[in-house]
């Protein structure tokens, strides 16, 4: 019989992927919960799942699971840079759980570094004009020097401009993909997908290496892509776009929504006014969107140099202070960023006060120097 474990790890997750008629939401729905493992799990999955599920633990080597399982491993295992992400992963992130409907796994291709930056997501329509493409490139290009990750779906048109230019900046970029993160798609976007890969960048999907792309996966896709962002910003959009979904998603999300005006005469920025007049913020430069985000991004601004070792025993690796700076961050954007409930959030606010290492000030919570 298989060990138990208190909360599900990878293996677990993946088994839980892979069981019959239990789908995203009903995961997540679970995973709210936070059963033990893995007799809460068994207690809440439908009759078949949960049968199936306690025969893999109890007997493994005779489960139909098993095959998939190695198979699953030998992927991750046949190259660098190859990753699995899941609740409670190191890199997961933890914004997807403010999302109803978070991927339960996300597959990943690339360096993990990419997601310590604050990401923003930039999208719009795959037709877009001159003045469009020049727009995604400035807003990507300028993001990126700001130290903020530009999060896309590696699409044709606003989201690859903008995604090339970030990369082409120095920064970092996320591509989120409705295939496997191993598929490149679309096809002319192969240079693309090797550059950001090459350039720090990252791939994800919630969809198994291998996985071809489908018309339906791309409406999913675009809740990880804006679930995983603080905003999103949409470039340029018809009146009747896959861009306006994504603002949509954003919007149940309670990301912040962007978008450029454009002139009434063009079709592809009728999208974009739509979605000011319902109270999309309207944005001239990278400079409006970071004020707009100020209460975020004096949380997110230590996230790179998070990655330096620490002198006094690893207090950067902490899931809170990593979040702190000499910008007071308020407690509910530690709450959204380090995925912590209130109560713990507070808790450890505290602990690091009795330790000397944060203070209260007006405004929120301000990292202290460490003393010799």
């Amino acid at each position: 019989m298989k060990a138990r474990e208190t909360v599900p790890g990878q293996q677990e997750w993946l088994v839980l992927t892979k069981l019959p008629g239990v789908g995203s939401a009903r995961l997540a729905e679970i995973a709210a919960a936070a059963p033990d493992w893995p007799a809460g799990w068994l207690a809440r999955l439908p009759h078949q799942a949960a049968t199936m599920l306690r025969h893999w633990l109890d007997h493994p080597g005779r489960s139909p699971l098993t095959e998939a399982l190695e198979a699953d491993r030998a992927w991750l295992m046949a190259a660098p840079g190859r990753h699995l992400l899941h609740p409670g992963h190191p890199a997961w992130p933890t914004l997807l759980e403010q999302i109803g409907d978070p991927p339960p796994l996300l597959w990943g291709v690339g360096d993990l570094a990419a997601l310590e930056p604050p990401g923003l997501a930039i999208v719009g329509t795959r037709r877009p004009t001159r003045d469009g493409l020049a727009n995604a490139a400035r807003f990507g290009r300028e993001l990126a020097s700001r130290d903020w990750c530009v999060v896309s779906g590696l699409a044709l048109g606003i989201d690859g401009a903008a995604q090339q230019a970030a990369i082409e900046a120095g920064g970092r970029s996320v591509a989120v993909l409705g295939c496997g993160a191993d598929v490149i798609y679309p096809p002319r976007h192969g240079r693309l997908y090797h550059q950001l890969l090459d350039h720090g960048g990252l791939v994800l999907s919630e969809y198994s290496p291998g996985t071809p792309a489908r018309s339906g996966f791309f409406p999913r896709r675009n809740r990880i892509v804006t679930g995983m962002s603080l905003g999103v910003l949409v470039v340029e959009a018809a009146e009747k776009s896959g861009s306006l979904v994504s603002a949509r998603l954003a919007m149940e999300q309670n990301r912040e929504v962007f978008a450029l005006p454009g002139s009434i005469n063009n079709p592809q920025a009728r999208g974009c006014l739509q979605l000011i007049r319902q109270g999309a913020v309207l944005v001239r430069d990278v400079d409006d969107i970071l004020e707009e985000l100020s209460h975020w991004a004096a949380a997110v601004g230590p996230m790179v140099a998070s990655q330096a070792p620490d002198t006094e025993g690893g207090s950067v690796a902490d899931p809170l202070l990593r979040w702190l700076s000499d910008s007071p961050s308020p407690l509910d954007a530690l709450v959204n960023l380090t995925g912590l409930s209130v109560p713990d959030c507070q808790r450890r606010l505290l602990e690091l006060e009795l330790e000397g290492r944060a203070a209260q000030a007006p405004g929120g919570w301000v990292r202290l120097p460490e003393t010799v």
